[in-house]
């Protein structure tokens, strides 16, 4: 199993960059948790994947916070979910996650440990952590193994 990698960022602009050369390794059938606290940068890093992706509109790119899911269209079809509302996980089951989960876009869930139980055994898992004040650490860890092979790619970007 591969070992986790982080990646420190100074600002927007390097959030932006972790965003689109993680979506260059995504694929069919990636589930992604989003992991961090209010205002670490979740949705700016969905609205990177998704200009990675291919969508031409992202700046309708948005936290799904009050619709719980948006859908995008992209290299890959993209489901963009929050659980910050979801009062439990029963509730995020309910939206019909497994039916994203097996299919063939890319699924990005913000506050994902809110409803880790609900994952796949395998996803990519990213936590953010504020280190500064525009300042990130971004930490990119798989659950499972089907996505070693995206996380040695990334080591071997430039």
């Amino acid at each position: 199993m591969s070992e986790p990698i982080q990646f420190d960022v100074q600002d927007l602009a390097g959030t932006t960059a972790v965003g689109h050369r993680l979506a260059k390794q995504l694929f069919s059938g990636a589930v992604v948790a989003l992991i961090g606290p209010l205002g670490a940068g979740k949705t700016t890093l969905v609205k990177a994947i998704a200009e990675g992706l291919g969508v031409n509109e992202s700046r309708l790119v948005n936290s799904p916070t009050f619709v719980l899911i948006q859908e995008y269209s992209g290299r890959l079809p993209i489901y963009h979910f929050d659980a910050y509302r979801l009062r439990s996980s029963t509730d995020f089951f309910d939206l019909g996650v497994n039916e994203y989960f097996e299919g063939f876009g890319v699924c990005l869930v913000e506050w994902a440990d809110r409803v880790a139980s609900d994952f796949p055994s395998e996803h990519l898992r990213i936590s953010i952590e504020l280190t500064g004040e525009t300042a990130r650490r971004f930490t990119i860890d798989q659950k499972g193994t089907k996505y070693g092979n995206l996380l040695q790619s990334l080591r071997g970007q430039p």
